[in-house]
């Protein structure tokens, strides 16, 4: 019998979305209102991919984030290491739902 690979676009099953949602749980309520209308608008399209990038984001001080949110810093000035093609388009989704 084969394992299911799974490959970076295919889409989030339930039970991985509704671990990355308690994953994002933030401390600071501006992170949470962006995220919550994040999910809204895309929780039945969030890819692998995109999940692991938004994951790995949630990583940064709450600081960091909102800054990151609200285009006040560039990755590059955040998190040189997550300035990639994967964190731009998580940003540019989040940013989206202002």
């Amino acid at each position: 019998m084969n394992p299911v690979v799974q490959t970076g676009d295919a889409l989030l099953d339930e039970r991985a979305l509704s671990k990355l949602r308690w994953r994002c749980r933030r401390g600071l309520l501006e992170n949470d209102l962006f995220i919550a209308q994040f999910f809204e608008r895309y929780d039945k399209t969030l890819n692998i991919r995109q999940a692991d990038a938004l994951g790995v984001l949630m990583d940064l001080s709450d600081n960091d984030l909102l800054d990151l949110f609200l285009a006040r810093k560039s990755l590059s000035q955040v998190e040189p290491t997550l300035d990639s093609a994967d964190f731009q388009e998580i940003l540019k989704m989040v940013r989206k739902t202002r």
